[in-house]
């Protein structure tokens, strides 16, 4: 059940949609990048992106600079390399994991074998 009290409900200006709708039609940048810089839901992102398509959404934009979009491209790029990193890492640590308990399994007999050749 909700908590009662006043909900928060934002209003984006017509300039904010249309801009945002401009920046995620770029080539090479999904909605989903755009939305989470502008902290907004991609689904508004992607209503406000079907009220442009249908004429409900109409206004002036002023063209967009190659920086916001290369900031885009680059910050995806960012975090597919980080997502591979974090699974070597977890990968790694199941490696080791794997290893000590493997080793700790058989340790008794290694520890009888470590002792006949220290005595040499």
């Amino acid at each position: 059940m909700g908590t009662p009290g006043i909900q928060k409900i934002n209003r984006y200006g017509i300039a904010f949609k249309l801009k945002a709708v401009q920046m995620s039609s770029q080539p090479g940048v999904l909605i989903k990048d755009v939305a989470e810089s502008l902290c907004i839901h991609p689904f508004m992102l992607s209503r406000w992106r079907k009220e442009v398509r249908d004429g409900d959404l109409v206004g002036k934009t002023e063209p967009l600079s190659a920086k916001p979009i290369a900031e885009l491209q680059r910050l995806r790029e960012v975090e597919q390399k980080f997502k591979r990193l974090q699974t070597e890492h977890d990968l790694l640590k199941k490696a080791i994991r794997f290893a000590s308990d493997r080793k700790r399994m058989s340790s008794p007999s290694l520890q009888q074998t470590g002792k006949a050749t220290r005595s040499r």
